[in-house]
């Protein structure tokens, strides 16, 4: 005849775990699980929250979500710059005869574009980037553009500018030390 082992102690808390965590349980793996989408991904999937010019002034949780997707997003976006980087690299390093030919010219091209996008938004943020950092210097950009062209293509010159017919440039003074002499 088997005897159980346990003390009515024991069979008093194992019944108590059953009849809480029989019901949970039970739902878990007839309800919930076989109604999970099943995504093939190897990466934990975060949903997008708003970003740091959807946030009130004072609501600190909603501050604190975008820093963080900020950071997640910037991560995202160096891993894929580096994937870029190696692949040219790793055109370039197949065979030593070919290097600069077109083959990797494309990959070059493609990475260079990304790098300067990546620089555009992440650069000069510094060793801690914070996220309303990186929407003032979207928003300086923008307004640079707008008024001057694209960054890197210098000032152009303002098209409504007016001459005033008064203002004379001044005759340049003859027979005046100048400061930088001595004496």
């Amino acid at each position: 005849m088997v005897e159980n082992p346990r003390n009515p102690l024991h069979r008093f808390f194992n019944s108590v775990v059953a009849i809480v965590d029989g019901p949970i349980t039970f739902f878990r793996e007839k309800i919930v699980t076989p109604n999970q989408k099943h995504y093939p991904y190897y990466h934990q999937i975060y949903q997008r929250v708003p970003t740091i010019d959807e946030c009130y002034t004072h609501d600190e949780v909603c501050k604190f979500e975008a820093q963080h997707q900020f950071l997640r997003d910037m991560n995202v976006d160096s891993e894929i710059l580096s994937i870029l980087r190696q692949r040219y690299e790793h055109c370039n390093f197949e065979d030593i005869n070919q290097r600069g030919e077109e083959k990797c010219e494309v990959l070059y091209d493609i990475y260079k574009e990304n790098a300067a996008n990546w620089f555009a938004k992440y650069g000069d943020l510094g060793p801690y980037p914070d996220v309303v950092f990186a929407f003032s210097k979207q928003k300086h950009r923008l307004v640079w553009e707008r008024r001057h062209g694209p960054v890197g293509t210098g000032m152009k010159e303002d098209p409504y500018k007016v001459e005033d017919p008064e203002k004379k440039e001044a005759p340049p003074v003859t027979g005046a030390k100048s400061r930088d002499s001595y004496w």
